[in-house]
């Protein structure tokens, strides 16, 4: 599902200081944190300095799942945004990305210049503010929820309040 995180941010990004500005944020900590998490699940990570708008990489995520192979355009986008700090709402980034995993680079940019899985991401959206979705990522199961990078322990309860079976 589909999360709005800071929908407000405008097409060429703003820093993460100024997205944190007057919230006596510890950026340094901040990375330290999550770059540990990464880290312990062999994830990679690097310092950011921006932000970017997210909207277009949604819509061009909702498409490439509907094409064969096109989950990996997720780790792509992962990996280009959080790895290689690049703008994953410009266009040409995306378009590159989506090629990068085997999809058409000329169908991706049809999706993005015609908006066609907006409809679909603007329904995630209300979804994720039903769920009361407040960060990312969000585990939700039987109503119950949890925010944030977590361990697996958390994730395990979580599983276990909401009654599943382990295999």
């Amino acid at each position: 599902m589909h999360f709005p995180l800071h929908p407000e941010t405008p097409a060429d990004g703003v820093t993460l200081e100024e997205l944190f500005a007057g919230r006596d944020v510890d950026m340094d900590g901040m990375h330290n944190r999550m770059k540990g998490l990464m880290d312990e699940e062999g994830l990679p990570y690097n310092k950011r300095s921006h932000t970017y708008n997210s909207r277009l990489a949604q819509e061009l995520g909702a498409w490439a799942e509907t094409q064969d192979g096109g989950g990996a355009i997720h780790e792509a986008l992962f990996k280009a945004y959080f790895v290689d700090g690049q703008n994953i709402g410009d266009v040409d980034v995306l378009v590159g990305v989506a090629e990068k995993v085997g999809l058409s680079g000329k169908d991706a940019l049809e999706v993005l210049q015609s908006r066609s899985f907006k409809d679909q991401v603007d329904a995630d959206w209300a979804k994720s503010r039903q769920f009361g979705v407040t960060g990312v990522p969000t585990y939700v199961a039987e109503g119950q929820g949890i925010v944030g990078a977590q361990p697996y322990e958390a994730l395990s309860q979580l599983m276990d309040a909401a009654g599943a079976q382990k295999r």
